[in-house]
């Protein structure tokens, strides 16, 4: 049986005091697994992919710590499981 691995992607809010914003969207670009899908009035979303719920985590909490956020909420989280295809098709539940 091939090796599964878990690839985790996460939804994710984060509140800014709004004149912090343009400086916590310039720390984000910093992270590799994190993507903005968009950022008004103070609040950002992003998601976040690793390969586990701690990854994420870790993301989400060094997002907190960061100079003008005032909050980092995990929205949402999906695991797909890695590795187990057999001639190209997929042989997990969908």
């Amino acid at each position: 049986m091939p090796d599964r691995r878990q690839h985790h992607i996460s939804s994710a809010v984060i509140a800014t005091r709004p004149v912090a914003i343009d400086g916590v969207l310039t720390a984000l670009a910093e992270f590799d697994n994190v993507e903005v899908y968009g950022a008004d009035k103070g609040k950002i979303v992003i998601v976040i992919e690793g390969p586990s719920t701690g990854v994420l985590g870790d993301t989400l909490m060094r997002i907190s710590l960061l100079d003008g956020v005032i909050a980092a909420n995990m929205v949402f989280e999906h695991v797909e499981m890695e590795g187990n295809e057999a001639d190209g098709q997929r042989t997990d539940a969908a």
